[in-house]
């Protein structure tokens, strides 16, 4: 069964400016579940990468509640939230550090003031970089990576902070088709054997509706939330792909081009 990891209630995601409140995306009720891969899609622009942060804290709801098993966000330390949910987001910090220093950078809300290691820790770390591959780039400095394999060290980082939520903002922007549709896969693989709940903003929206559990799809300032089938069969996915030039085939859930 199913557990609840992350609740959205009546949420007005943007930012307050001079003139007052600016909502990018309004009226947002979801919940993210154990066990399952959701993709986030929108066009540019549409408020993908400002839900994310809200529901990361970095940035406060202009309204409503985003509550992780732990409580609230706004009742949250720092801390507490980094041990509820890990986030990558599109810019790549800590250019100067190796990469095994940067994945054990996931570590910090589990270790000591000091930021000491334990046997247990390093082994979490080496762990996170053989799940994504980065285990033969672990003693060279991150700024002399291509910017695909920054990101999967970045995603390494994450994993090794061992949360039961994952945020990820365009994972797959810097990484070629096949690369594309593996770490689909291991988002999967991951959802479904340790119970994590995983959030995936991205553009690929023909690898999201065949890979992803459910799709959270933002359009007009509003998110729509469902499976492929139940968004389908409301013509909310139509609605959102189909143009002149591209067409939803629900049957064998492809995006067509015209």
């Amino acid at each position: 069964m199913q557990t609840p990891l992350l609740t959205i209630e009546n949420l007005d995601a943007g930012y307050t400016t001079k003139r007052g409140n600016r909502v990018v995306v309004g009226g947002v009720n979801a919940t993210l579940c154990s066990g399952e891969v959701v993709a986030l899609v929108g066009c540019n622009g549409a408020g993908k990468s400002t839900l994310l942060r809200t529901l990361a804290a970095f940035q406060k709801p202009l309204a409503g509640k985003v509550c992780y098993s732990a409580g609230e966000i706004g009742t949250l330390s720092a801390v507490e939230i980094a041990r509820e949910a890990s986030v990558v987001l599109t810019d790549v910090q800590n250019h100067s550090l190796t990469v095994r220093e940067l994945v054990a950078l996931g570590r910090t809300p589990h270790t000591n003031m000091f930021g000491n290691l334990r046997a247990k820790d390093k082994a979490v770390v080496e762990t996170a970089m053989s799940t994504m591959g980065v285990t033969e780039f672990a003693d060279r400095v991150v700024a002399t990576l291509s910017d695909g394999e920054k990101q999967k060290c970045m995603i390494a980082k994450a994993l090794a902070q061992e949360t039961p939520v994952m945020l990820f903002d365009e994972p797959t922007a810097f990484l070629d088709f096949r690369s594309k549709v593996a770490l689909f896969k291991l988002f999967g693989r991951l959802a479904a054997d340790t119970g994590k709940a995983i959030l995936v903003s991205t553009h690929d929206v023909e690898l999201a509706v065949q890979l992803a559990d459910r799709l959270w799809i933002i359009s007009s300032g509003a998110m729509h939330e469902g499976s492929v089938e139940e968004l389908s069969q409301r013509g909310v996915l139509e609605e959102f792909i189909n143009d002149s030039n591209l067409r939803y085939n629900s049957k064998d859930k492809k995006i067509e081009i015209l």
